[in-house]
């Protein structure tokens, strides 16, 4: 290689190698590990689903041909008509097969199953091709080539020349496995995508900033069932703290609350279905994770103009009062069934009065967000199998295990409800309805007594957003009391409650927010506060005599198994200045101490200085060069 490897640092990640100049001439960012390491761990979950999926529709048309006369003309037609773009095993409305799916995917509402317009199905299942939208100095484009088995090419796209020749060097400098893999081109992300249409199996945005100009393209080059998987760092922009930035984003109006990392998320699936829906197209997201200073999510797209109109369904305005901390959720749309029609009409509305009924504030209102489940609990869990099994080849094994676990285990423990309780008597007095509502969408063990016990685990798919329990103390003005004791009265109540991989102090539960604040004035009748304003939300809020009894007995499934067993669920950060980075080309100076830390600053202030002596140096001898002649 015709290069002196004195000017570069040698980076390894994972089984890949990269050559970083002194010079911030290329983005990289050592925080992004996590980033890398969970998109390595999802990616091979989908190579392995990707090919049980095609191994289920070839069974599927050799039961069909087989159950056809030997003479019938339309043999052949099946195998045309039994389409997909060779993953190509579009599970396209595979919540078409049943009631219980429809319920989970939140996609078509009929049982009729879609004909499939791609590609025929081969014998054969050609590996996937990833494109890396935004590549840099490619080194993820060369961790998915040398780690993930069964890629058969990845492209790297970048339109800065620099960031293009440092790929290239990259590609080289890992050998034969990345040079007969990955392909680095300078181009416009945005136009090659457009110009590949339907292309590739998976295709992953990491832009710096935020990824709303890639949507468009990127939903038009993946194949039918293929996987977007996409990262915004805007997080200001995201979480309120420009929101009429974020509706020109994104579409959304934010709020700002607890709960805005994952509004943030939810405002993100929302705008990549809007995009979708353009070339009837919708996702099903599998996973969504908030980490570090950013949000990851993960869809599958599939084409379906009658699945599509579910999305006003998944779809929802959120309305958050300015005293307390009450939110409610208005959905865009609705269904109503006869027979086997379907009408789509618009959602039901106000949710809400003008003033909030707890505190007679106003309401700010949000969105639209996504409000359907943002994860796939199957997934979640073999991507967390498939990550314990190969712990060794994760760099940041702790922290995307340690996300896993927490969207996967809350809580774990059966939960006894009791029929003589009071919340009955009030909002559920038809048992079959109560224990309807448990068994259609966590329970796995369910008997009809007086006592009822369900048994679920997973961070709550149906409950969008989530309570912070300090936030209420704080409305109130009293002392918190600890989460064991507050979950155990929600869970006493009859209602579900779990945490969120969010906010470690972030609650999510289907109790009405009557229900919450009534366990807090039993809270606070059992630890009085000094007297506040009239006027304060607070006030207001204790000025009513609960109607829910709480019980504060410390139940089973208050905690999770993590929780029990003391694993650590959210890790600090692994060294100081652990955040996002510079955009590559601008000149390090003193101001960015914060974010690079003293040390690194230093060091690169010197070796700039080192380099204007040299050239001052260069220019003197040449100005005296004349004079001695």
């Amino acid at each position: 290689m015709s290069m002196d490897l004195n000017d570069y640092t040698i980076i390894k990640e994972g089984e890949a190698e990269i050559l970083m100049h002194a010079k911030n001439e290329v983005f990289y960012n050592k925080t992004q590990v996590n980033n890398r390491d969970m998109s390595i761990a999802v990616l091979r979950t989908f190579i392995s689903r990707w090919k049980q999926e095609h191994e289920a529709l070839l069974s599927k048309r050799n039961k069909s041909a087989a159950k056809l006369p030997e003479n019938n003309v339309f043999v052949s037609e099946v195998d045309d008509t039994l389409n997909d773009s060779d993953m190509n095993t579009e599970k396209s409305n595979e919540e078409c097969e049943g009631p219980a799916e429809k319920s989970q995917d939140y996609t078509c509402t009929t049982s009729e199953e879609p004909v499939k317009t791609e590609s025929k199905v081969r014998g054969e299942l050609k590996p996937p091709r990833v494109l890396e939208a935004l590549s840099a100095s490619g080194l993820r484009a060369l961790r998915y080539a040398r780690e993930v088995e069964g890629i058969d090419q990845v492209v790297a796209l970048d339109n800065d020349k620099g960031a293009v020749e440092a790929c290239q060097r990259n590609i080289k400098f890992n050998g034969s496995v990345a040079c007969s893999k990955v392909e680095s081109h300078l181009a416009d992300a945005r136009v090659y995508m457009l110009t590949n249409p339907k292309e590739f199996d998976v295709v992953d945005l990491d832009p710096y900033g935020s990824p709303s100009v890639f949507l468009d393209s990127a939903v038009q080059s993946v194949v039918d069932g293929g996987m977007v998987m996409c990262t915004a760092t805007d997080m200001a922009v995201l979480c309120g703290g420009n929101g009429e930035v974020c509706y020109s984003k994104y579409g959304s109006y934010p709020l700002r609350g607890k709960y805005c990392h994952e509004m943030a998320l939810r405002i993100l699936l929302a705008c990549i279905e809007s995009h979708a829906n353009r070339y009837k197209r919708y996702i099903v997201p599998v996973l969504s994770v908030q980490m570090d200073f950013y949000v990851r999510v993960f869809v599958r797209i599939y084409t379906s103009a009658s699945a599509m109109k579910n999305t006003p369904l998944k779809l929802s305005y959120v309305y958050q009062c300015t005293g307390c901390d009450a939110f409610h959720l208005q959905p865009i749309g609705r269904t109503v069934s006869k027979n086997t029609s379907v009408r789509y009409l618009p959602g039901f509305a106000p949710v809400v009065p003008q003033e909030c009924s707890h505190c007679q504030k106003k309401f700010n209102m949000g969105g639209p967000i996504w409000s359907a489940p943002i994860h796939d609990q199957e997934w979640v869990m073999n991507i967390l199998s498939d990550v314990k099994s190969m712990k060794d080849r994760y760099p940041a094994y702790d922290r995307i295990s340690a996300v896993l676990t927490t969207i996967s285990e809350f809580p774990s423990a059966v939960i006894s409800v009791t029929v003589s309780h009071p919340i009955f008597c009030e909002s559920r007095l038809d048992m079959t309805a109560f224990s309807h509502k448990f068994f259609e969408h966590e329970s796995v063990s369910y008997k009809l007594s007086d006592t009822h016990a369900i048994r679920y685990k997973m961070e709550l798919p149906d409950v969008p957003l989530f309570l912070s329990l300090h936030n209420l103390c704080a409305t109130l003005k009293c002392t918190s009391p600890s989460a064991v004791i507050f979950r155990s009265a929600v869970i006493n109540a009859g209602y579900r409650i779990s945490g969120t991989h969010v906010n470690p102090l972030g609650l999510k539960s289907d109790a009405p927010m009557e229900v919450i604040w009534d366990i807090m004035r039993c809270w606070v009748k059992n630890h009085p506060v000094k007297a506040q304003p009239a006027d304060q939300p607070g006030s207001v809020i204790l000025a009513k005599e609960p109607v829910l009894q709480a019980n504060f007995a410390r139940a089973v499934a208050s905690l999770s198994k993590a929780q029990a067993k003391k694993v650590a669920r959210f890790l600090p950060n692994p060294e100081r200045h652990w955040g996002p980075k510079l955009r590559a080309g601008r000149q390090i100076t003193s101001k960015h101490i914060s974010l690079l830390g003293e040390e690194k600053v230093n060091g690169c202030l010197s070796h700039q200085d080192s380099e204007l002596d040299a050239k001052r140096q260069k220019i003197e001898k040449l100005e005296d060069a004349p004079a001695e002649s």
